[in-house]
C-alpha cells in the first residue's frame, strides 16, 4: 500500500507542472481559508492527541494547537500565496564562442518526504511550501500527532477536490516503523527526505535513509553577553529567546556571560525568575548567584558534565561564565549545533568579529534567537532549519525546495572530435 501511495505521489508531481502560478496561489488561498473554518475540527482532534500526552512532555507545547496558532498558519499560507514562485528563475545565462545558448534554471525536486514528530503546524507548512514550489509531499508524522495530521490532511484534500487538483499533492503515511523504512528507502520515487525533530530522530535518518537526506538539526543556542553588552537591553533579549517558546529549536540553552558582569546577573536573570527557569550554572556563577541572593535557590542547580550542549526545550537553561570574546567562541565552537547563536555588545569591532568567528546558520548582534524562523525571515513560512552547508542553511523556504536545470539551445552545433 506505502509503495502504492508513493507512486501515486510521483505521478501527482509530474501534474504539479501543468499548474499555472495563479491556480496554485488560488489553492493556497482556498486551503488557508478551509483551515479557518474547520478550526473547531482541528482543535477537536488536537485535543484527542493531547490527551494521549503528559503535559510535562517537552513536545506538549508543539503539539498543542489554539485558535491563535491556527490562525497564524493560515496566516502563514496566505503569505506563500502571495510569494514570487521560485521556478523558472534564470539563475545564470550565457552563450558560448560556439553560439549555444545556455541557461540555469530552477525546476522543484519533484517528490518531498518529510519526517517528523509532535508538530502538526509542519503539515501545513510544507504543503504550502511544497505546492508553491510545485513539488509533491510525502509527510510521515509521528504517532503523538496522528490525529491533528489526519484532520489536517482531510482538510487540504477537500479543498484540493474542491479546485479539480490531485489530491495525491500530499500524501500522509501511517504513522509506524514500517512506513518510516519504506519512505527512507523509496529511491526513484522520492526526491530527498528532510526530518523535523530532535536529534534522535535526525541522526536516524541520516543513517538509515538511501534517498538524499537535508539535515534540520537540533537547535543548541547561546547567547554571550559581552563586556560590552547593555545590561536592560540583554535581559529581554535572553528573556525572549528563552521563554517566547521553550519547545522550539531557537529558544536559548545556554547563556555565557563576561565575567567582569557577574554584578549584573541578577538584572540579566530576574525576567527568567518570573517564568520559573530553573538555571544550571558553573560553579562560579552558582556561588555568587546564591552568596549574593541573585536568583531563587530553589531555581538554580549546579552545572554537570552533560549541562553544556544539552537542547533543554524546556523551562531550564545553561549558565557559564567566561574571561573573554575567545572563551565565549571556544565554548559555542565546542557545544553549539550549528543552528542560531547571539552576541548582546555594544562594541562594534566586537560584534563584528563574533559574527565572523561563529560558525552557524543565524548569528545575530543585540537580538534573540528566537527570530530564526521562516515566517520571521520574510520567507511566508519554512519547511525546517537547516544546520548543514549543502544545498541549504538556515530557515529553509520556496528557494530551498529547488533544484536546477541546464537549457541549452543551439542550432544544429556538433562537437568536434
Amino acid at each position: 500500500m506505502i509503495t502504492a501511495q508513493l507512486q501515486a505521489a510521483r505521478e501527482a508531481s509530474f501534474a504539479l507542472a501543468q499548474l499555472t502560478e495563479t491556480e496554485i496561489n488560488d489553492t493556497l488561498l482556498r486551503v488557508a481559508d478551509a483551515i479557518v473554518a474547520h478550526t473547531d475540527d482541528l482543535l477537536a482532534a488536537n485535543q484527542g492527541d493531547l490527551e494521549r500526552m503528559d503535559p510535562q512532555s517537552p513536545l506538549y507545547d508543539r503539539l498543542q494547537l489554539t485558535t491563535q496558532r491556527i490562525e497564524a498558519i493560515a496566516a502563514d499560507m496566505r503569505h506563500v500565496a502571495t510569494l514570487p514562485s521560485p521556478l523558472g528563475r534564470v539563475l545564470s545565462h550565457t552563450v558560448l564562442p560556439n553560439g549555444l545558448d545556455i541557461e540555469r534554471v530552477s525546476v522543484p525536486f519533484g517528490v518531498v518526504g518529510v519526517v517528523y514528530e509532535a508538530r502538526p503546524n509542519v503539515t501545513f507548512d510544507v504543503f504550502a511550501l511544497c505546492l508553491k514550489s510545485g513539488n509533491a509531499c510525502v509527510l510521515k508524522g509521528g504517532k503523538d500527532a496522528d490525529e491533528t495530521n489526519r484532520m489536517a490532511v482531510k482538510i487540504i484534500t477537500e479543498a484540493l477536490t474542491q479546485q479539480a487538483l490531485t489530491q495525491q499533492v500530499i500524501t500522509l503515511l501511517p504513522s509506524t516503523h514500517e512506513a518510516t523504512t519504506a519512505l527512507l528507502h523509496a529511491r526513484g520515487l522520492v526526491d530527498v527526505i528532510i526530518p523535523r525533530g530532535g536529534r534522535r530522530l535526525i541522526d536516524f535518518v541520516r543513517e538509515e535513509a538511501t534517498v538524499p537526506v537535508i539535515e534540520t538539526g537540533a537547535g543548541v543556542c547561546h547567547t554571550y553577553f559581552d563586556l560590552d553588552g547593555d545590561v536592560e537591553m540583554g535581559a529581554r533579549i535572553v528573556n525572549n529567546a528563552k521563554t517566547r517558546r521553550v519547545s522550539v529549536c531557537n529558544a536559548l540553552d545556554c547563556l555565557l556571560v563576561h565575567q567582569q558582569r557577574t554584578a549584573d546577573l541578577p538584572t540579566l536573570l530576574r525576567p527568567l525568575a518570573d517564568s520559573q527557569v530553573v538555571i544550571h550554572a558553573d560553579p562560579m556563577a552558582y556561588t555568587w548567584l546564591l552568596s549574593h541572593d541573585g536568583y531563587p535557590s530553589r531555581l538554580l542547580q549546579v552545572a554537570t558534565a552533560d549541562t553544556y550542549g544539552t537542547e533543554f526545550m524546556d523551562y531550564a537553561m545553561a549558565l557559564h561564565m567566561v574571561a573573554d570574546l575567545d572563551e565565549a567562541l571556544r565554548h559555542i565552537r565546542q557545544y553549539g549545533s550549528g543552528h542560531s547563536e547571539c552576541i548582546v555588545t555594544q562594541n562594534a569591532a566586537t560584534a563584528d568579529r563574533f559574527l565572523r568567528s561563529v560558525d552557524a546558520a543565524c548569528v545575530y548582534h543585540n537580538a534573540p534567537t528566537s527570530f530564526t524562523d521562516g515566517a520571521q525571515f520574510g520567507l511566508g513560512a519554512e519547511i525546517g532549519i537547516s544546520t548543514q552547508k549543502l544545498h541549504a542553511r538556515g530557515p529553509m523556504a520556496l528557494e530551498a525546495l529547488t533544484t536546477y536545470k541546464w537549457i541549452v539551445r543551439g542550432e544544429g552545433q556538433v562537437r568536434p572530435k
